[in-house]
């Protein structure tokens, strides 16, 4: 299981449209936070919550205790508004509730990608991604 594939189910898992296709989700989170290898980019995500003066946040979900919440406010700001809108457009559905799915993914996402306070990279990643069972695990 990939990252991307990861940021789909997770972000299609906390939006409310029913109608919403993954091919076209895991399209819309490519353009929106992967890096020009095409990959999710954790480190830099993580990087531009803390310079948008969310580091306290961002850190929670590196580390094992409970996570700060996002709101749809903090990621307009931090991924842009014209990013955002286009990223919604491209889904069919309206700018509120892509950040809202955002609000919610990026920091299952990081949380289930990190440990002790770090992000987990290559093989350590992989057997995480592994032991959780697939998306299995992330839904229990």
């Amino acid at each position: 299981m990939d990252l991307l594939n990861m940021a789909t189910k997770l972000f299609m898992s906390n939006t409310n449209s029913s109608n919403l296709d993954s091919n076209t989700v895991m399209a819309g989170l490519k353009g929106l936070l992967t890096d020009q290898s095409g990959n999710i980019d954790l480190a830099g995500l993580v990087s531009k919550f803390s310079s948008s003066g969310l580091s306290s946040i961002a850190t929670s979900w590196l580390g094992d205790g409970d996570n700060e919440t996002l709101s749809t406010q903090q990621i307009t700001e931090t991924l842009g508004q014209d990013k955002l809108s286009n990223f919604a457009s491209g889904l069919g559905i309206d700018t509120n509730s892509a950040a809202s799915g955002l609000a919610s993914m990026i920091p299952q996402l990081i949380d289930k990608s990190s440990g002790g306070g770090s992000l987990l990279s290559g093989d350590t990643l992989n057997t995480a991604l592994g032991n959780m069972g697939g998306l299995g695990g992330l839904f229990k």
